[in-house]
């Protein structure tokens, strides 16, 4: 088992019963993977997928103009490369954007031509505005803030069956309903109302009955009874009516006369019901036809219309009542044979024959005449515009689509076999869903459940963003339209049709303002990666809070493994926003999947399967902790199971999948509560939330109980420095780290370095700061991927969000009442919860009417202390201590000639003009606030001078950079001359500097006389050698002037003038940090939802104590435990106990350095480390590495008690 460099330092005991199969997968991929798809960088034209903004171009374009002799094509589009980083983009409030350039062809037909022919060609790149970019965290730099686009879960589009669960009607009468839900258009509502009329809707408008939508389909009142209904079949003859049997038809029914064989026996007597037994002897006697009464056929409904055949009169329409006089009728006619429709009261409504009634259109025409003017009501229905609304409302690809989503659950609800389909509606499509409802309405299937995480799907950034650029692709194709037309007759270019200004505004406006586009919650670590992986039913197109009711923000069994059932906001968001489950991701419909082992022949593979909630209902899943044998089959006669969202026990024969582990079902935030399953879930989800709120401490410390995932959680956070590619270090200090790369992982020509530059004390979105520390020294040999410098919240590549105290739980003269908690005066002097804060204030000099304002250090009536701070160019030092009050940045700004005061008076004529014309309007520390200068940056308008100060900013800059250009090339060299050197020892030589003579061998003695620049001038014999001395020398010359061009694009990008708003001259930003101390009034909290706020600092002589003397570090009050129900906290004090105690052991035995310590130590380890749980591979760790590791665990030995797979007794 390989250990990264890190993890060699400090392993973490972990006591879990079983190995994962499966890593946790990277936590920031469904941000990262779904802004890809959307951009599809990299990609070739030919290799782009239809998905992202390639969709978004080739569902706008062509645009035909009106005439259609001009048309407008997309060939494809290419992005450009960023102006700023990233870092630049934040200090100057920028947003970190690439231009975005769409290549687009102008055809123009020509007119006079019979037959189609084109007239001319021209293709053209046009600039489309900016697209912001991702930064490799998953989050935005918008305006110079970092933003996150929270992924949205909305109802997926398709067709959805329902019922008011009778509330609508005072009976209790369940009243059906079904939704066609497109992506983009018009929802199509079907409804029964309480007299089992079925109506339609459009978009939620005036409902009318729903044959008036056939009938405008071109269904005529025969074919709509014909397709809903079965037929009863009636013979009119000299003897009377005779009815065609069924026998089927008749079971359950009430006999009205007496039914009779063919040789007159009585088979059934009248008022009888109809059994089983009498349709088998109806059978057996071969009856088909019998003789009825008149009174049997009246009031049954005719299904067609009846025509005299002799005159071609219509005696009957369809859909008519059979009354005695139309049956009298239709003898005289001479109709031999009638059809009626097949109703009864149990499972066969006449729902569609009623609606037929109360429908009065007429025709097609009239049906959508009548739909028409629902939509639009008041506007006169002219033939053309009642023909194109209805055309356009389902069946228009511009106007109407349920994309591939939505036709594949259309699809698999109405039972087709095939996925794939139109993305508009169909008349087959409306028809199957209004046979499905009536079927629904006569009792057989079933409704839909709309929290069902099959019916929900997940819109990711990619999505989000690709909506809003075909927004702003729809506005920009109608101003296109319109001057296509010019385009024929003045001969425009594609750039002259095209504006950009809608997209980019469209863009700007989503990642800027929308309800989805967050400030970053960047606290500590974790909230950055639970932002990222939030969830949330809220937003454009989302529920309200105010409307969404119980059901939706509930648990439901489909959150299994997908969404954390623990991980929600208290307050009026509970249950509308969510975080993914840790193994949890997105398939390409957008549906939320989750990962199981396949289960073969009752052996559990290693096979992964990804399953969607939809697939999942049809497998029997066993628990991710249910019991294998050696050969990985289940041990027990039954296992507990999950089957169609139902947990049952099931014998291992049935089970087809197995959970991977038993973290899957929580989210990243409550996988980190050791001892989570002996926590109450309320107590739980407080505990998750108050984690993100940890602010990071000065100086982090690991957890003595862990579970496992802070290492993950850490590095894939990005707070961490990790290594792109192994090699050695080969130079370190506190803000960089240079790594010279292995020959085997660097590529072919290019400079085998990594240059790391740390952010230090940078201040995040919560003002709480970030600091990157290396944790490698010069000489270290590390892999691709270890950790090689911590961040804010971090201790050696793990996540450390708190600090490991001495609790006792007992109460203290009343001063922990109510969960109030004392604090030793220890830990407040030792540092241990002091963290920095660092505050930006900025000023701004504007032009202004009577003049520009000006950063000064001449101001007058300001004390001599304050001014000596200052410097020539009026800015604060830094490394300054300052307080409140204090002038940080002196700037005057001129003002009107006023009445002058005595004391002004005086001035003037003591100093001249300057005391009156100006005020002091300089920036000072406000109050309540003091802290250290830590950094000052001035940005200047192009065109204006640069103070001293501001050179000064820029020269550091430079200097800075040099260095880094100067490894680099430093370490280009060596490797170049180590090449070079092995190249020429011991070759024959035809000449060389300090008079090589002719024929002799190059020695190392030689070389190393000889300066090494000139050893490219010894002139070898061999030729193949003199070729790769000068190929070497070639490509050293080439880096130095690559090097030099990057140097100049540096400088030349640092002395432009900066972008700054309207009016604003000069702008200065102070950095301050301020240190804050734990208070009393401060709120804390252990990771098992208990919480508290400091009520004393409390004097260490005064503190409890234990039996050896040590006093303790924190009192708590043992009633907060009973009541809250939260028991992990207790375990987690006794696991954090034996930590500590095994790490004082250790600590004992280093102390004593004995001649076998080595070996005692490596024994010693092995017995913690491999007693129970995971074991750890200790014999693969040198001799050094073993006293390493034991130094680390002087403090504590780190365990890891994994959720529901922990430390048991």
């Amino acid at each position: 088992m390989a250990y990264t460099f890190t993890e060699k330092k400090r392993l973490r005991k972990s006591f879990a019963s079983r190995t994962n199969t499966l890593p946790v997968p990277f936590l920031l991929a469904t941000q990262l993977e779904s802004y890809r798809a959307f951009l599809q960088e990299g990609r070739s034209r030919e290799e782009r997928l239809n998905e992202g903004l390639q969709a978004a171009f080739t569902s706008i374009f062509p645009i035909v103009s009106h005439s259609g002799n001009a048309r407008l094509e997309y060939v494809s589009y290419t992005l450009g490369e960023p102006v700023f980083d990233i870092k630049e983009c934040q200090q100057r409030g920028l947003t970190y954007c690439a231009p975005l350039r769409a290549k687009v062809r102008l055809v123009i037909m020509d007119k006079e031509a019979s037959k189609p022919t084109i007239k001319e060609v021209k293709e053209q790149e046009v600039y489309m505005g900016e697209i912001p970019l991702m930064t490799p965290t998953g989050s935005f730099v918008i305006n110079g803030t970092e933003r996150v686009i929270v992924s949205q879960l909305h109802r997926s589009p398709g067709v959805f069956f329902e019922h008011d669960r009778g509330k609508t009607h005072s009976s209790g009468k369940l009243l059906f309903s079904a939704r066609v839900i497109p992506y983009r258009g018009s929802w199509l509502d079907f409804e029964f109302d309480a007299k089992d009329i079925l109506f339609f809707r459009v978009d939620r408008r005036r409902k009318m009955p729903v044959t008036i939508l056939l009938k405008a389909l071109g269904y005529t009142p025969a074919t709509i009874l014909d397709d809903f209904f079965s037929k009863d079949t009636f013979y009119i003859n000299t003897q009377g009516v005779q009815f065609e049997l069924v026998p089927e038809r008749l079971r359950g029914e009430i006999a009205r006369f007496d039914i009779c064989g063919k040789d007159g026996h009585v088979i059934v007597a009248k008022d009888k019901r109809i059994t089983a037994k009498h349709i088998r002897e109806l059978d057996a006697a071969g009856v088909k036809k019998w003789a009825v009464p008149a009174e049997f056929v009246v009031g049954r409904v005719l299904s067609h219309d009846v025509v005299d055949t002799g005159t071609g009169e219509l005696v009957a329409r369809a859909n008519d009542e059979i009354t005695e006089d139309l049956l009298t009728k239709l003898a005289a006619a001479g109709i031999e044979k009638f059809n009626t429709l097949y109703t009864n009261d149990l499972d066969h409504g006449a729902f569609i024959s009623q609606t037929l009634r109360t429908d009065d259109t007429t025709d097609e025409y009239a049906a959508k005449v009548a739909i028409y003017r629902m939509m639009r009501p008041g506007e006169p229905p002219t033939e053309d515009a009642v023909k194109a609304l209805f055309g356009n409302l389902f069946f228009s690809e511009e106007r109407y689509d349920l994309s591939a989503v939505g036709r594949m659950k259309f699809n698999r609800r109405i039972g087709r076999d095939e996925l794939t389909g139109a993305g508009t509606l169909s008349t087959e499509d409306i028809v199957a869903v209004i046979k499905i409802l009536v079927e629904l309405r006569n009792g057989r299937g079933e409704i839909d459940d709309i929290d069902h995480l099959g019916n929900r799907r997940v819109r990711s950034v990619g999505e989000l963003a690709e909506n809003q650029f075909r927004a702003g692709l729809v506005r920009v194709e109608r101003a296109v339209r319109e001057r296509l037309s010019q385009a024929e007759s003045d001969n425009l270019m594609p750039h002259d049709l095209i504006n950009a200004k809608p997209v980019s505004a469209a863009i700007k406006e989503f990642f800027g303002s929308s309800q989805l586009s967050q400030f970053m919650d960047q606290t500590n670590p974790l909230s950055e990666i639970t932002h990222k992986r939030r969830v949330s039913a809220l937003g454009p197109g989302g529920l309200t809070r105010e409307r969404a009711g119980f059901e939706v923000r509930d648990v439901h069994p489909t959150h299994y493994g997908r969404v954390c059932p623990i991980e929600t906001p208290e307050g009026p968001n509970i249950g509308l926003i969510n975080s993914l489950a840790l193994f949890a991701r997105t398939n390409w419909y957008g549906f939320i999947e989750t990962p199981y082992r396949k289960v073969v022949n009752n052996r559990v593979t290693d096979e992964i399967e990804f399953l969607s909630a939809i697939e999942e209902s049809k497998y029997v899943i066993a628990q991710a902790n249910a019991e294998l044998d050696a050969k990985d089959k289940f041990k027990d006669d039954l296992v507990s199971c999950r089957y169609k969202n139902e947990f049952t026990l099931s014998t291992p024969d049935r089970i087809e999948y197995m959970d991977v582990a038993p973290a899957q079902i929580v989210s990243v935030a409550a996988s980190l509560i050791p001892f989570l399953e002996h926590d109450d879930a309320n107590r739980a989800l407080m505990g998750s939330n108050m984690q993100r709120q940890a602010v990071p401490c000065l100086r982090p410390e690991k957890p003595f109980v862990g579970t496992g995932i802070e290492r993950t959680a850490a590095v894939d956070s990005g707070t961490v420095v990790t290594a792109y590619r192994g090699g050695i270090v080969d130079y370190i200090d506190a803000s960089r780290i240079v790594i010279r790369v292995h020959d085997e992982e660097a590529r072919a020509g290019e400079v085998g370095v990594d240059i790391y530059s740390l952010i230090k004390y940078t201040r995040s979105n919560q003002n709480t700061n970030i600091n990157q520390r290396p944790l490698v020294k010069v000489g270290d040999v590390i892999a691709r991927g270890d950790v090689i410098a911590d961040g804010a919240s971090t201790d050696m590549g793990e996540l450390a969000l708190g600090q490991n105290m001495l609790v006792a739980f007992m109460p203290w003269n009343g001063y922990n009442f109510e969960d109030s908690i004392l604090i030793n005066e220890k830990v407040v002097a030792e540092d241990r919860y002091t963290s920095i804060h660092i505050e930006e204030l900025s000023v701004v000099a504007r032009d202004t009417k009577l003049g520009p304002e000006e950063i000064t250090r001449d101001i007058s009536n300001l004390a001599e202390r304050q001014l000596g701070r200052l410097d020539d160019s009026g800015i604060i030092a830094i490394g300054a201590e300052v307080e409140a009050g204090d002038v940080l940045v002196g700037k005057v700004t001129p003002k009107g000639e006023t009445q002058l005061t005595p004391e002004e008076k005086l001035l003037r004529a003591i100093f001249g003009e300057k005391a009156s014309d100006v005020k002091d309007t300089s920036l000072k520390v406000p109050s309540g606030m003091s802290g250290v200068v830590i950094d000052v940056q001035v940005f200047t308008r192009e065109g204006i001078e640069r103070d001293k100060r501001a050179q000064s900013i820029i020269d550091t800059q430079l200097a800075e950079y040099r260095k880094d250009m100067t490894d680099r090339m430093r370490i280009v060299e060596d490797d170049t001359f180590a090449r070079l050197e092995k190249l020429l020892h011991l070759k024959v030589a035809n000449g060389g500097p300090k008079k090589l003579a002719k024929g002799s061998k190059v020695t190392r003695d030689y070389l190393e006389s000889v300066n090494r620049h000139d050893w490219f001038d010894i002139r070898l014999a061999d030729d193949e050698a003199s070729r790769q001395v000068e190929s070497l020398k070639d490509s050293l010359t080439q880096k130095r002037i690559e090097f030099d061009a990057m140097f100049e694009e540096k400088k030349k990008k640092l002395t432009a003038g900066d972008e700054l708003p309207p009016g604003v001259q000069k702008m200065v930003k102070v950095y301050l940090a301020v240190k804050r101390r734990l208070q009393p009034g401060d709120k804390m909290a252990g990771r098992h939802g208990n919480k508290g706020v400091v009520s004393k600092i409390v004097p260490v002589e005064d503190m409890p104590f234990m039996a050896d003397g040590r006093p303790v570090d924190i009192v708590l009050n043992p009633l907060g435990v009973p009541s809250r129900m939260n028991i992990g906290q207790i375990l987690e004090t006794h696991l954090g106990w034996a930590s500590k105690g095994l790490g004082e052991r250790i600590g004992e035995m280093l102390a004593a350095q004995t001649k076998t310590l080595v070996k005692d130590m490596r024994h010693f380890l092995k017995e913690i480390y491999n007693q129970s749980g995971k074991s750890e591979d200790l014999d693969s760790f040198s001799d050094d590495e073993v006293i390493e590791l034991a130094r680390n665990l002087t403090k504590g030995v780190p365990f890891a008690s994994p959720v529901f797979d922990g430390a048991s007794e």
